[in-house]
């Protein structure tokens, strides 16, 4: 079965075309991150108007690499929530018109969960059931997955997000946008015990919240002049707070569900030491860690096809669209 599936919502612009849920026969992506480094930030309308202009070409590229015509395709999926409302218009409007031309079905699809089946389409995956964590420039969330479409949330940031922590970190110390990467690669060089942050604690234990210690590195880089080593030293205690504090509360949601199986996705599971530290401690506590390519750690739409092929397998035929109504067709 080939499903042509379709990704817009934040700045990136993805389509691809993946067969029977598991083999990529293209994936594309265009980012209109460059237009956003000024502003050290997303801007919706920017990353909506280039997806606007650019959407039909990334379509039209990822059949052609796969060799396909759409009249080939037997599902569309389309990335519904969350996300930019703009962007999200955007994908889930071109898809609609795609497959109303077309006469394809269209299934609208969960971009956290499309992130959590992203470790599916690496050849090693785990098996149901499992803990998820998802953790992104807008997202830091917990789940619990006992099948395709049953998947409960069980913890999510209160404030930022894990990955709009580090940008706003690195804009603290002048590294750069985005900050994930300038954090890690300061960090590399930098002592990870030279400062004691820490993560705010939770009233729920699974629920995340990273606004603290980004106010905590922010006060003790304004009390001093830093020099390149000292904000290499910060980069480092703060990259290795937050990462533990995933880990433990990733670990505590294995206990709580009995569970030895742990995937996670997302922009910021690209990070080397988080992957090191994840792999570590795993293996000490008899845990099954799981993480997709790298390249699937981004946001694509290699992952919101293959979920959609797994999900119309098991009855799914609604779109959501992006507000806070569901529509069927």
């Amino acid at each position: 079965m080939l499903v042509l599936g379709i990704e817009t919502s934040c700045d990136e612009t993805a389509a691809a075309v993946v067969q029977d849920g598991k083999e990529i026969l293209s994936s594309v992506v265009a980012s209109s991150l460059k237009f956003h480094k000024e502003y050290g930030g997303i801007v919706p309308e920017i990353a909506s108007r280039m997806q606007l202009e650019t959407i039909a070409n990334v379509v039209d590229s990822a059949l052609k690499k796969g060799g396909i015509k759409l009249k080939d395709i037997d599902l569309m999926s389309v990335t519904c929530k969350p996300g930019l409302l703009g962007s999200l218009l955007v994908g889930v409007s071109f898809a609609q018109a795609a497959g109303f031309a077309s006469k394809v079905p269209l299934l609208g699809i969960d971009h956290l969960h499309g992130h959590i089946y992203a470790a599916f389409l690496s050849g090693r995956a785990p098996a149901l059931p499992f803990i998820a964590l998802v953790v992104s420039g807008g997202h830091t969330s917990l789940f619990y997955i006992e099948d395709f479409d049953r998947i409960s949330l069980l913890g999510s940031t209160l404030d930022d997000a894990c990955g709009e922590a580090f940008d706003k970190v690195a804009k603290i110390l002048g590294l750069g946008y985005p900050g994930g990467p300038y954090i890690e690669k300061a960090g590399q060089k930098g002592n990870p015990r030279k400062y004691k942050f820490a993560c705010s604690n939770t009233k729920k234990p699974l629920d995340f919240s990273f606004s603290g210690i980004k106010t905590a590195l922010w006060y003790a880089a304004g009390n001093k002049r830093l020099g390149q080593q000292d904000k290499k030293d910060m980069a480092a205690s703060f990259q290795e707070t937050v990462i533990n504090t995933l880990i433990e509360k990733s670990l505590l949601a294995c206990r709580m569900k009995k569970v030895n199986r742990l995937a996670v996705g997302g922009g910021v599971a690209a990070n080397n030491r988080l992957r090191e530290l994840f792999f570590q401690r795993g293996k000490a506590s008899a845990l099954k860690v799981y993480f997709p390519p790298r390249e699937l750690c981004l946001d694509n739409a290699a992952m919101v096809a293959g979920l959609g092929y797994r999900l119309f397998k098991k009855g799914g035929r609604r779109i959501c669209f992006p507000t806070n109504r569901l529509f069927c067709v």
